[in-house]
């Protein structure tokens, strides 16, 4: 997704696919953006206007799951946990409400190269076994090439969860803390291997936890998340289903935002009539970008919390290229409508990405997860 973030010249490389998984619930009509919970930010933002909004059966055509196993093996996973990331579904613990379904799709659009990457753990606990469930999804949008992205991809987890992500005990404020630890570890060793590699790749990130009935989602950038919550916790399965709310979980990072160019400025940066920083650069946050990071750029991210219930149905993640198409709310009802036909979280998934790139032009790269809560 470099052409949205960055100007200048691409190298070519070969569009391995990433991926997640990712769906929640909640739309209606008019997007809505509200706060869900506290939330861990250097600055406040200001109030972001909605994305205006801009089916089929060849579903195999966008890519979905093809490149899953290469996906897994960057992420270092054992053989026990590429067996549960390749599930579809992850079956409720013992004494959990839900279960949940998710699944990824991506396509380049109209690049020459695939720049983003994706993650989906439906079992995330790794080397860090507890009583809660962990989950975790992720989508990693490169620009100025994919280095940026892979490296956090592999990283930000495990550095997440080396950081203290509660796994027994659910605590907010530790849970925040060890998310902002783990961004904030992840993005000074992607600046040293950046430096030693003498690359200059960025990349923003949508992140997402589930642990217990909590969900965390901390986003750098313009990648962002949509939940789909019903006013009645009647599942979308139903034929009395009630209409969904498309509640954004997130605030964009852009140069040109005031509180956003205003810590630029401070650091002696630029923001151009086109409102990019230097000139060049569209976003204000994100992994990597080390030649932009002495003027402003900082890979501190919001977070947001909130617990689940039956109201809350699925979640999309996406890059800009999905939004740059689709509003919340569209995206919801795409999903919705996915859903109701029986479709997999997997087809709605690959749907939704064709949608955004054959029928609505993204020129692009594009990866959405979609994550549905089952309820019991």
């Amino acid at each position: 997704m470099a052409h949205c973030k960055r100007e200048g010249h691409h190298q070519d490389e070969d569009p391995l696919a990433k991926r997640s998984k990712v769906s929640d619930s909640s739309v209606e009509s008019d997007e809505e953006k509200i706060n869900l919970g506290s939330h861990i930010s250097v600055n406040d933002h200001p109030t972001l206007a909605e994305t205006n909004a801009h089916k089929g059966s060849n579903d195999e055509q966008v890519d979905s799951r093809d490149h899953k196993e290469n996906q897994m093996h960057n992420v270092n996973l054992s053989p026990e946990d590429k067996a549960l990331c390749n599930s579809e579904v992850l079956k409720p613990q013992v004494g959990k409400l839900f279960c949940i379904e998710a699944d990824a799709a991506e396509d380049k659009g109209s690049r020459h190269a695939m720049e983003d990457a994706w993650v989906v753990l439906p079992d995330a606990s790794l080397e860090f076994p507890g009583k809660l469930r962990c989950a975790h999804f992720a989508i990693y949008d490169g620009h100025g090439g994919r280095l940026a992205a892979e490296f956090a991809q592999k990283n930000l987890h495990p550095n997440v969860l080396s950081a203290g992500l509660p796994r027994e005990l659910m605590d907010i404020k530790a849970a925040k803390r060890a998310i902002l630890e783990g961004f904030q570890r992840t993005d000074e060793s992607l600046l040293q291997e950046s430096t030693k590699g003498n690359w200059q790749d960025g990349a923003t990130a949508v992140c997402l936890w589930i642990l217990g009935q909590t969900v965390l989602v901390a986003n750098i950038g313009d990648a962002k998340a949509v939940l789909a919550r019903s006013s009645d916790g009647c599942q979308i399965s139903s034929e009395a289903g009630s209409t969904l709310k498309a509640i954004l979980l997130t605030r964009e990072h852009k140069a040109i935002y005031p509180q956003e160019r205003a810590r630029i400025q401070k650091a002696g940066g630029t923001v151009g009539a086109n409102g990019r920083l230097q000139g060049r650069l569209e976003v204000s946050r994100a992994f990597g970008d080390r030649h932009f990071k002495k003027v402003g750029v900082i890979a501190t991210p919001d977070i947001h919390s909130f617990e689940l219930t039956e109201k809350e149905q699925f979640i999309i993640l996406g890059c800009d290229g999905l939004w740059g198409v689709f509003g919340p709310s569209d995206a919801v009802n795409f999903v919705q409508k996915q859903l109701k036909e029986k479709s997999s979280a997997t087809t709605a998934a690959r749907r939704l990405v064709r949608e955004a790139v054959r029928e609505r032009r993204c020129k692009d790269n594009c990866t959405a997860i979609v994550i549905v809560f089952r309820h019991n």
